[in-house]
């Protein structure tokens, strides 16, 4: 069954723990290039228990380099980790980031991760193991995307400031 988005709500169930990192800049900003490692060592260390267990572990990295890419994955907020197409946060908190207001020459807000009371810019090991684990064995509510998506205006700014920027004119030919 083809599914609508990346979420993998119409997906017949199968032992396969699908980890998506989607994001916006693994080259500048520190808070995606923070998780990118953080979720790189993660993924690295769960794997061979997964595999032991039967399941298949596939890991990708999206980076959402325009908006039609960002609509295309239903892409709430910036970074985002999916596995089995549920995002491992059940809400999005955000505060402001330098480092994609910097790409865009816009204020922007990116996620934060929420865990244990505190919150991060860069998600805890902990945190993302306990959230991997629990979306595999059912143990977390499943979220989708599907229903009603719109790209956010936060990122609607971010891709317009981003193009801009791009452009050698400063966005009058674009």
């Amino acid at each position: 069954m083809e599914n609508c988005c990346s979420c993998g709500c119409n997906k017949a169930s199968d032992k396969k723990v699908l980890v998506d990192y989607l994001f916006l800049d693994i080259n500048t900003c520190d808070r995606c290039i923070g998780t990118d490692v953080v979720l790189d060592e993660v993924v690295k260390i769960l794997t061979p228990a997964f595999s032991l267990a039967g399941y298949e572990v596939v890991y990708n990295k999206i980076e959402m380099a325009t908006a039609e890419i960002a609509i295309k994955h239903h892409f709430i907020s910036s970074p985002t980790i999916r596995v089995n197409g549920n995002d491992i946060c059940q809400s999005v908190a955000e505060n402001s980031c330098g480092c994609c207001s910097e790409i865009s020459e816009s204020d922007v807000d990116c996620r934060v991760f929420e865990y244990n009371g505190e919150t991060y810019e860069v998600p805890p090991k902990e945190m993302l193991a306990e959230a991997i684990l629990r979306i595999v064995f059912g143990l977390s509510e499943r979220s989708c995307t599907c229903i009603n998506y719109e790209l956010p205006e936060n990122l609607k700014t971010f891709f317009r400031g981003k193009k801009n920027t791009e452009c050698s004119c400063g966005g009058n030919c674009c």
